[in-house]
């Protein structure tokens, strides 16, 4: 197989990140996802709960002290900007699966790339999160409003764009149709035909 990298967007609940390390374990490629924050840590030398907090908000600042006192950034534009970097090096070091994080943007210019979106209608993601999180279903819905809503929001500050946008994608893919590991063999077909020798 050619160096290949997948990227993987989702909505929250519709089973991606599963899916995607579905994928990386049978291409048995590296896989990122939650880590890619532990790397962003790892440049920036803030407090990882910040980080986090500046990964899914726009206009977190922070502090850093300087000879004149302290100084205020804007957290949420330098995570971003190291998260570019941080995505382009591990794209162009071995093929892999990224999870989210507007990899799908971030590697547009690459040809050796496939963009995916998964999907789920709300009822299924609410189940999946009810069953994930062992949480009800009031509050399953309120978690996925809010990742939906966040995310959605994040992607737009990030690219200009739409999440599941079409032209943003080779494929989209309701993952309720064959379940999340059919879902996968179904991407790796795909990946086969593109990829394949």
């Amino acid at each position: 197989m050619k160096h290949l990298v997948i990227t993987v967007g989702c909505e929250y609940g519709s089973g991606g990140p599963e899916i995607g390390k579905y994928l990386a374990d049978a291409l048995d490629i590296a896989y990122y996802d939650r880590d890619l924050v532990d790397k962003v840590v790892e440049q920036i030398g803030v407090e990882r709960n910040l980080i986090e907090k500046a990964d899914m908000e726009n206009n977190i600042m922070y502090s850093f002290d300087t000879k004149f006192g302290p100084r205020y950034a804007n957290l949420t534009n330098r995570v971003i900007y190291n998260q570019f970097e941080v995505i382009q090096k591990l794209a162009a070091k071995s093929s892999c699966v990224i999870i989210g994080r507007c990899s799908d943007h971030i590697l547009k210019d690459r040809t050796d790339c496939l963009n995916v979106f998964v999907y789920a209608p709300e009822e299924i993601r609410v189940q999946n999160v009810m069953e994930k999180q062992n949480v009800s279903q009031k509050e399953a819905e309120e978690i996925v409003k809010y990742h939906d809503t966040q995310m959605h929001a994040r992607y737009k500050y990030m690219t200009g764009t739409y999440r599941g946008d079409r032209h943003n994608r080779h494929m989209l893919i309701d993952s309720s149709v064959l379940g999340w590991e059919k879902t996968a063999k179904y991407i790796l077909q795909l990946v086969e035909l593109r990829f394949g020798d």
